[in-house]
């Protein structure tokens, strides 16, 4: 990590906050370890008796990618689960990952449902928040998933969702990268200034639907692949061997809007390399050696002989020009707090929460 997270902190010894919390995150059990095999066999032992009279004992959201991809393997071939398969399209799915999607349900016999969003609308709301020119540029995304997954939950009566984020490549995220997203004052107050208006057919997921499905409907999420012993590579290997699966490069260029936020607009705009969230991750979780991980930083994160073809295709879905593009990516920073938020009454509120419920009961990695 570096100073593109423009809240880094070091200690005396030079660890920054982010190795800090990473560990205390596996002290707490919150990543895989030797009890880890235990806690998730108890865990889905409950997954699987909520569900024994229902046609599936569980969601899982799927996009395609490797980690939700390897979740819904392990889950059926291993664990034994009825998982039903949800994904939510937003209109960005590359043509790997679609392939990947098709394979994954057919090969293991995945119940399926697609839930697409409104296109317009979504696309409105996507074009304001790159206006904004903050890095929240997938959050309309990060809104929309689990909105999906917990109200297909919530009509089939299924009380489990089973996620594939995961510590060991998602552990450590700056918050100055990718601000709270169930943040409604924050959302609305972007949509309204730069040009979205009032979302009518968008569904937003804040803290009060999360209490609502966690504590009216009783819905669960859980994330196994905190629990067991988890390698990008093999997972890769085996859905590859298994599944015909084809991989897409990087974490989340499984869309092909991720891709552009993550590997060229955050570059070009706020100096941001995606990849050292995920290399710092798997550095710490042993996965990584830390000079592996620079010698990929040494290459650009976007392929520069695909820049102009990348633009025009990001340009044309959004339905504005290759120059105003350019002159979005070339505007002055901005940030979360350089907008109206409710960053207090959330932490007041998911505190509490906490107190009242445990972490674990908390929707998050």
């Amino acid at each position: 990590m570096d100073t593109s997270d423009p809240e880094i902190a070091f200690d005396a010894d030079g660890r920054c906050g982010h190795c800090t919390d990473f560990l205390e995150n596996r002290a707490a059990g919150r990543s895989h370890g030797g009890t880890g095999r235990e806690e998730i066999e108890r865990l889905l032992d409950d997954v699987r008796q909520a569900g024994r009279d229902s046609r599936y004992d569980c969601v899982i959201g799927t996009s395609g990618g490797v980690d939700s991809s390897y979740l819904a393997y392990i889950l059926t071939r291993e664990f034994g689960l009825r998982p039903l398969a949800v994904h939510m399209d937003n209109g960005w799915d590359t043509a790997d990952s679609v392939r990947n999607i098709r394979a994954l349900v057919d090969g293991l016999g995945l119940g399926y449902e697609c839930c697409v969003l409104d296109w317009d609308e979504f696309r409105r709301i996507q074009l304001a928040f790159l206006r904004a020119s903050v890095p929240e540029a997938e959050t309309p995304t990060d809104v929309a998933i689990p909105e999906t997954l917990h109200s297909v939950a919530e009509r089939h009566g299924i009380r489990y969702i089973l996620g594939g984020g995961n510590i060991a490549t998602e552990g450590i995220l700056p918050r100055a990268w990718h601000y709270n997203a169930r943040d409604r004052k924050y959302f609305n107050s972007i949509c309204k200034r730069f040009g979205a208006g009032q979302p009518t057919q968008f569904k937003f997921y804040d803290y009060r639907r999360e209490l609502y499905y966690k504590l009216a409907k009783g819905i669960k999420t859980i994330y196994p692949l905190n629990y067991l012993p988890f390698s990008k590579d093999d997972a890769i290997a085996l859905l590859t061997d298994v599944l015909g699966f084809r991989y897409y490069g990087e974490k989340h260029h499984e869309s092909r809007y991720c891709r552009f936020v993550q590997s060229y607009y955050l570059f070009k705009k706020f100096g941001i390399d995606y990849r050292r969230a995920t290399y710092s991750s798997m550095i710490m979780d042993g996965r990584m050696e830390r000079s592996e991980a620079l010698a990929y930083l040494d290459e650009l994160p976007y392929r520069p002989e695909n820049e102009a073809d990348d633009l025009r295709y990001v340009a044309k879905k959004l339905e504005i020009s290759v120059a105003e593009l350019d002159a979005i990516v070339a505007e002055p920073p901005t940030w979360y707090w350089d907008h109206p938020n409710d960053e207090a009454k959330l932490a007041f509120i998911y505190g509490a929460y906490r107190k009242l419920y445990g972490k674990k009961g908390v929707a998050s990695v």
